[in-house]
């Protein structure tokens, strides 16, 4: 198989397996019934806020008469269709058309539960009680007790089996399921039963805020860091900074940032991060939205001069290219390697909907700092690394062979 051929598999696999931050989460509808739902669509994207009454609604439609249309069609709609109607789902189904509409992958509808998904990562916090399961079959065992989190302080110990929640048995609960059994708000007590050494025991834990590790820092050999981002959310510049001083209490002589299959999240917190590296004089990236640009630069005169290489894949997404283009654009003592990365160049905005779930829309496009627009294409690495088959088999430090190429190139800068 040719390099390109690889590419396109490798793109198409990316695509594929490619998290909810990107998936397009919709369900089909058939032309007449596309024909039928998004001109109500577009009457709750764009007016729900406003049809409070209909004197309300019928000053809307004298200003635009197109929404007047609109307006006119949901009123007909909802009078006159002959069997009853269910307004909720009607909402969500709309919404959903409307976004498929605009023929946007990344604009799209979210359910409550992937909503919940969403507000997590990029908030970066959840309120839970901080354990990791794994399911077997019939229970979860928890596989993971975060440190000083709830479920530590009460007790709970790794290889613990899950065999209630509050009185109410968790045999064959699992996924969505068990995470509505367990979170809830914040303060609030539950009750986990678990088999430890054939006994039953029982927990009352009280449920906290949990914070979602995005960041991870380590000292590899001949002194060269490396920190690990898994995604851009709320805290991430926050853990990136505190990791990066342990760092380089540690006297660091080079540094690995490492955003493969980072699918992106937060600008804010990609601008932040890159003006520890970059003064207020440098333009980090630049937004575009309806022809007008605005360059965005530094937030302070931070700068830091050792050799930098990030590492990029397939599946390095929006904020990750932002990152890495910056570094590929401005830094003189930096290295990209690894895969083209995956070519994400727009930036969307979401919006909660009454009664559960949300949407997100394409608002901006961003470029590069040199104003490039790198949408479908990705960024091509400095130094071009295939990884090998073993490291999707084993993926551990030996078998990596982008991170050994980075730790090369650092040893001989």
């Amino acid at each position: 198989m040719t390099r390109k051929e690889k590419k396109k598999e490798s793109r198409k696999k990316k695509d594929q397996k490619f998290n909810f931050f990107q998936s397009v989460l919709q369900e089909s509808f058939s032309f007449l019934e596309v024909i039928v739902i998004i001109p109500v669509s577009i009457l709750f994207g764009f007016v729900i806020g406003y049809i409070i009454t209909y004197s309300k609604m019928d000053l809307r439609a004298k200003s635009d008469s197109s929404i007047g249309e609109i307006v006119n069609t949901y009123n007909m709609i909802k009078e006159e269709y002959y069997d009853t109607l269910d307004e909720d789902k009607l909402k969500k189904d709309t919404i959903q058309a409307m976004l498929k509409s605009l023929g946007d992958p990344y604009s799209n509808y979210m359910n409550e539960e992937t909503t919940s998904s969403f507000t997590d990562l990029t908030e970066g916090t959840f309120v839970g009680i901080g354990i990791t399961v794994s399911y077997d079959g019939e229970y979860n065992k928890v596989i993971e007790v975060m440190r000083d989190y709830p479920s530590y302080k009460a007790g709970i110990k790794e290889g613990d089996v899950i065999l209630k929640v509050d009185g109410v048995s968790c045999k064959n609960v699992f996924g969505d399921e068990l995470t509505k059994k367990i979170r809830g708000e914040k303060n609030t007590k539950l009750t986990l039963t678990v088999l430890r050494d054939e006994k039953e025991m029982d927990f009352e834990i009280t449920r906290d805020t949990i914070d979602i590790q995005s960041v991870f820092g380590e000292v590899l050999e001949d002194g060269i860091g490396y920190l690990k981002v898994n995604n851009f959310a709320t805290n991430t510049f926050q853990q990136f900074e505190k990791e990066l001083k342990k760092l380089e209490k540690d006297k660091i002589s080079s540094l690995i940032i490492d955003v493969r299959d980072n699918p992106g999240g937060q600008l804010q917190q990609t601008r932040e991060i890159l003006s520890l590296f970059f003064d207020k004089k440098t333009v980090l990236f630049q937004i575009e939205k309806k022809n007008k640009i605005t360059k965005m630069k530094g937030l302070n005169n931070t700068t830091r001069n050792y050799p930098v290489v990030v590492l990029i894949n397939n599946g390095s997404a929006s904020a990750s290219e932002v990152l890495t283009s910056c570094f590929q654009d401005n830094y003189k003592s930096s290295k990209i390697i690894g895969m083209e990365s995956y070519g994400k160049g727009t930036i969307q905005k979401s919006q909660n909907i009454t009664g559960g779930g949300s949407y997100k829309f394409t608002v901006e496009k961003w470029l590069t700092s040199k104003g490039k627009w790198i949408h479908g294409k990705g960024i091509t690495p400095d130094i071009v690394v295939d990884q090998v088959e073993e490291y999707y088999e084993n993926p551990i430090k030996e078998n990596d062979a982008i991170l050994k190429k980075a730790i090369e190139v650092l040893k001989d800068s």
